[in-house]
C-alpha cells in the first residue's frame, strides 16, 4: 500500500517555509484546525463511550430468520394456532442410578418442572411433562372412554401410584415422546413467549443463565441422582453469548499480536500505540453509536469489532509508514502529516469504501440478523474515515514519529529495491508470467471442481454452530439416542375454512401426506389429527381393528376430533381452521431437509384446493429448511452484487476495464477457493458462514487498489512494466505484506473460539487475507504483462487507461 511519497514534493524542515494554503479545502480544513479535529474526537470519544457502556447482547429468534419468505410467512401467519412448533427448549430429566419411577426422581422432577413453569418468558398454558395435567391418557373400555391425567390425582409416592403411572404412560402412548424408550428420563416441553412478562422482548442470554442454574441446583435435588439436559433455540443463544466472554480474550490476543507485528515493523513505540489508540476509538465509537441507533449485538455481529479493528491498523500503518518515510528525508512532523493525508486520503477512502461494500451488500439477505451485521460493520468501516484517515495524521502531526526509527525506515526503503523481492519482479516476465497464469487457471479449476459440493446448511447432527463435543451436542446426541420424536420438527400447515378440519376430504388428505412425508428416508414418523381420529374410531367401536380408519361419517368424525382435542390440544386450534401435519426428522442435515420439502411441496402443489391449502412449513426444521432456501439464493447473488460493486470501485478509481479485470481476477481465485476449503473442512453454507466470501472480497480489493496505483502511475510517466512494479514493490510490497499478516493475525484467534461458526469465520478469514496478498502480489504483474504492458508508452497511456484517481502527480 502506498507508504511513502512517489512525487516531488519538496522536503520542508521549518514550518515558516511551508504554504499553509497549499493542498486541498480538506488538508486545508484539517490541518489549519487541528487542535478543533482532537477536541470534537476527544468529545466524541466520551459521549460514544459512556452510549457503549449500556450496549446488550442478545439473539431474538425471529431475526435468526428470513422473515420473507413464504414458508416463514406462513408460519408467522398462524404462529399464534401451531402451540408447540415455534420457539421452545426441551428439558431432559436422566435417573442416573435408576428409571423414572423412583419417587425421588418423581420429586425432583416435580421441583424442576415447577421452576421451569415460572420462568419469565415461559408459555405456561402449553407446558408439557409428566407433572402437568396437560398429558392425558386415555382409553376404550367396557363402558366406553375413560381418561385423565398421566400423574395420578393426589399422588404421594406410593407403591399403587407409581403402578398406576406406569400404566398412564403406556396408554398415553408418549414413551419415545416425553418419556425416554429405556424409562431413564422423561422430558420437560417448555414453549416460549416473544416477550418476557414486563412486555420486553425475550432476553435469551438471562433465560439460558436461569436454565444452568436450575441445572445446577437440582443435580442431586430431592435425593436423587438426575443429570439435567437441556436443547433448543434458546439454549444454543445461551451458550453462544455465554462464549462471547471468552471473545475479548481473543480482542486483546488481536491487539498485542498487531501491535507486537507493527513495532517489529517501525520499532517506534509512539507511533504503534497511536495507530492502536485510533483504530480502538473507531470500534468505541462503533459500539456506542450501535447502541444509540438502538441496535444490540448477537453472536453474529460481536465479530464486526474485530474485523474494524483489524481493517483500522491496517490503515493506520500505512499512514504512519508514509509519515516516518519523510520524516526520514527531513521534512516536519506537520509538513510529513499533510504530505501523507494528501497522497493518502482519496485512496484510502476507496479502499474503505470497499470494504463497506463487502459489508452494505449483506443487507441484501432477508435475514434480520446478517442485516444487523451489514448495518453495524458498515458503520464501523466509515467511522474509520474519521479515525484512521483523519485523526490519526492528525495526531502524528502531534507528536512525530522516531527519529531513528524513521532513519531505520528509510534505509530499509533504499535497500528493498532487490534482493527478497526480484523474485516478485520476474512475473512482469512473459515466461514466468504465464507461468503463474497457467497455475492459477489448474488452481482455480481444480478448487471449483470441488466447491460444486458445497452443501447449504448443516453437515452434522446437532447444534453447527457449538463444537461437536460442547455441553448441548452432547445433550442432543442423547435425546436424539433415547427418543423416537426428535427435536426437529417439519410441519405442514394445513388451512381450512372454520370447522373446515372436521372434513373427511380435508383429514383423507391430511392422512395422505403423512403417509408420502413417512415415505421419504431421515422421517421418523408423522402426527396428525388424522391419526388420533383413526385410533379413537376404533376405540369407540370396542376397539376393533376393522374401524381403524378415517370414517366418513361426519357425526363420528366429529367425536373423535374433539375427544383427540382433549388430550392433544396442539392437534389443531379452537376454530378447527388450522391443523399441522408434522413429521419428526431423525436429523436436521441439509439432504434431510431437502428431501422432505421436495415431497412436501410437490404434495402441497397437486392437493391444494380453495377450500383447503397445505402450506409449508413451521416446526424447527420447517424454519431451517426456508432458511437454507433462502441462504442458497443469497449466496449466488451477494457475490454477484459484490463483484459489481468492486469493480465499479475500481472503475472510478483506475478508469480502465483492463486494470479492472487485473484487480478482480485474483479476488475471484481467492472466492473459489474459499469454498473449495469450505468443502474439505465440512463447512456449509449458513447464515454464519454465508457474510464470510463477501467480507473477504471487499477487504481484499484494497491489496490491488494501491499496488496499481503505484504501478499505473509509474508507467504513465514513462516506466517500464518492470520498474514500475518494482517501484510499487519498494512502496507498497512490504505493507502489503504487513497488512495481509496484520488482518489474518487480527481472525486467526478466533479459531480457538469455542463457538463453532466464530472459528470457521476466522478459518476462512484469515485464509482470505493471506490469498488475497498472495494473488496480488504474484498476479498483478503477471496479468499487468499481458494486459497493461503498453500503459505509458504514448502521451495519455494506452488503449485509454488514464492516471488512476487518488494518485498524486508530480509536482
Amino acid at each position: 500500500m502506498v507508504t511513502t511519497q512517489i512525487d516531488d514534493m519538496p522536503v520542508v524542515r521549518e514550518l515558516k517555509d511551508f504554504d499553509r494554503s497549499s493542498g486541498n479545502w480538506l488538508e486545508r480544513l484539517v490541518f489549519n484546525h487541528r487542535l478543533f479535529v482532537v477536541l470534537a474526537c476527544v468529545l466524541a470519544t466520551l459521549v460514544l463511550g459512556w452510549q457503549a457502556t449500556r450496549l446488550t447482547l442478545n439473539a431474538a429468534f425471529e431475526k435468526t430468520i428470513p422473515q420473507h419468505q413464504p414458508y416463514i410467512k406462513n408460519f408467522l401467519d398462524n404462529r399464534n394456532e401451531l402451540k408447540g412448533l415455534g420457539n421452545a427448549v426441551r428439558v431432559v430429566v436422566e435417573n442416573k442410578a435408576g428409571d423414572i419411577f423412583e419417587p425421588a426422581y418423581l420429586k425432583a422432577l416435580k421441583q424442576i418442572n415447577d421452576e421451569l413453569f415460572l420462568t419469565p418468558g415461559v408459555d405456561r398454558a402449553n407446558v408439557k411433562s409428566l407433572w402437568m395435567p396437560l398429558v392425558r391418557w386415555n382409553e376404550v373400555t367396557e363402558e366406553g372412554f375413560a381418561g385423565g391425567p398421566v400423574m395420578p390425582d393426589n399422588y404421594s409416592g406410593s407403591p399403587r401410584q407409581i403402578d398406576q403411572l406406569r400404566q398412564n404412560i403406556a396408554r398415553a402412548q408418549i414413551l419415545g415422546s416425553l418419556v425416554g424408550n429405556d424409562y431413564k428420563s422423561s422430558m420437560i416441553f417448555v414453549p416460549l413467549l416473544d416477550k418476557d412478562p414486563s412486555g420486553k422482548p425475550l432476553d435469551y442470554w438471562e433465560l439460558s443463565k436461569r436454565l444452568e442454574e436450575i441445572r445446577a441446583k437440582h443435580a442431586k435435588a430431592g435425593g436423587a441422582d438426575v443429570n439435567i439436559r437441556i436443547v433448543g433455540f434458546a439454549k444454543v443463544v445461551g451458550d453462544l453469548l455465554d462464549g462471547l466472554a471468552q471473545m475479548v480474550l481473543y480482542f486483546a490476543a488481536a491487539a498485542l499480536i498487531a501491535a507486537a507485528i507493527l513495532y517489529a515493523w517501525t520499532r517506534c513505540v509512539r507511533s504503534t500505540l497511536l495507530v492502536l489508540a485510533c483504530s480502538l476509538v473507531a470500534v468505541l465509537w462503533q459500539l456506542g453509536l450501535v447502541t444509540l441507533l438502538g441496535y444490540q449485538l448477537d453472536p453474529y455481529s460481536i465479530l464486526v469489532p474485530f474485523l474494524v479493528f483489524a481493517i483500522g491498523v491496517s490503515h493506520g500503518a500505512q499512514k504512519m509508514n508514509g509519515i516516518m518515510q519523510d520524516v526520514g528525508r527531513g521534512t516536519h512532523k506537520l509538513v510529513a502529516a499533510r504530505y501523507t493525508f494528501r497522497r493518502l486520503f482519496l485512496a484510502g477512502l476507496t479502499a474503505l469504501a470497499a470494504d463497506a461494500v463487502g459489508f452494505a451488500v449483506l443487507m441484501l439477505i432477508d435475514i434480520p440478523v446478517i442485516q444487523d451485521l451489514a448495518i453495524t460493520a458498515s458503520l464501523g468501516v466509515a467511522l474509520l474515515v474519521f479515525t484512521n484517515l483523519v485523526l490519526l495524521p492528525v495526531m502524528l502531526s502531534f507528536t512525530g514519529v522516531s527519529p531513528t526509527a524513521a532513519a531505520r525506515s528509510l534505509r530499509a526503503e533504499q535497500q528493498q529495491a532487490g534482493g527478497s523481492w526480484a523474485l516478485l519482479e520476474r512475473f512482469t516476465e512473459r515466461r514466468w508470467a504465464l507461468a503463474a497464469l497457467v497455475v492459477s487457471a489448474l488452481v482455480a479449476v481444480a478448487g471449483f471442481a470441488v466447491s460444486t459440493k458445497l452443501k447449504i446448511g448443516d453437515l452434522d447432527a446437532g447444534a453447527s454452530e457449538l463444537r461437536p463435543h460442547s455441553r448441548y451436542n452432547r445433550d442432543n446426541a442423547y435425546i436424539t439416542g433415547n427418543y423416537s420424536l426428535s427435536s426437529d420438527q417439519f410441519a405442514v400447515i394445513v388451512k381450512t375454512k372454520p370447522e373446515g378440519c372436521l372434513a373427511f376430504q380435508t383429514l383423507v388428505e391430511a392422512d395422505r401426506l403423512g403417509w408420502t412425508l413417512q415415505q421419504v428416508p431421515g422421517v421418523q414418523t408423522t402426527v396428525s389429527l388424522a391419526d388420533a381420529v383413526r385410533k379413537i374410531t376404533a376405540g369407540s367401536y370396542e376397539g376393533n381393528p376393522k374401524w381403524l380408519t378415517i370414517s366418513p361419517n361426519q357425526d363420528v368424525l366429529n367425536y373423535s376430533a374433539r375427544t383427540a382435542g382433549t388430550t392433544n390440544p396442539d392437534l389443531f386450534n379452537t376454530e378447527c381452521s388450522v391443523m399441522p401435519v408434522v413429521a419428526y426428522l431423525s436429523d436436521h442435515k441439509a439432504e434431510t431437509l431437502d428431501r422432505v420439502v421436495q415431497a412436501a411441496d410437490a404434495f402441497a402443489q397437486q392437493h391444494s384446493t380453495s377450500d383447503r391449502q397445505f402450506l409449508l412449513a413451521a416446526g424447527s426444521a420447517g424454519i431451517e429448511a426456508a432458511t437454507n432456501i433462502v441462504v442458497k439464493q443469497a449466496n449466488v447473488t451477494m457475490l454477484l452484487y459484490v463483484y459489481a460493486a468492486v469493480i465499479v470501485l475500481c472503475l472510478i478509481t483506475f478508469r480502465s476495464w483492463r486494470a479492472v479485470i487485473v484487480a478482480v481476477v485474483p479476488l475471484a481465485i481467492t472466492s473459489i477457493l474459499c469454498e473449495a476449503l469450505m468443502v474439505a473442512l465440512g463447512m456449509g453454507v449458513k447464515v454464519a458462514t454465508l457474510p464470510v466470501i463477501a467480507l473477504g472480497v471487499g477487504i481484499g480489493v484494497d491489496y490491488a487498489l494501491y499496488l496499481l496505483s503505484i504501478q499505473l502511475a509509474q508507467q504513465r510517466v514513462g516506466a517500464t512494466l518492470k520498474d514500475a512494479y518494482r517501484h510499487a514493490l519498494r512502496f507498497t510490497g512490504k505493507v502489503v505484506a504487513l497488512v495481509g499478516v496484520t488482518l489474518a493475525a487480527g481472525v486467526i484467534t478466533w479459531a480457538f473460539s469455542p463457538i463453532k461458526f466464530q472459528a470457521d469465520m476466522g478459518i476462512l478469514l484469515t485464509f482470505m487475507f493471506i490469498w488475497n496478498m498472495l494473488g496480488a502480489l504474484v498476479l498483478i504483474p503477471a496479468l499487468s504483462h499481458f494486459l497493461l504492458r503498453g500503459v505509458g508508452a504514448r502521451k495519455g497511456g494506452v488503449a485509454g487507461v488514464p492516471e488512476p484517481k487518488g494518485v498524486p502527480q508530480r509536482a
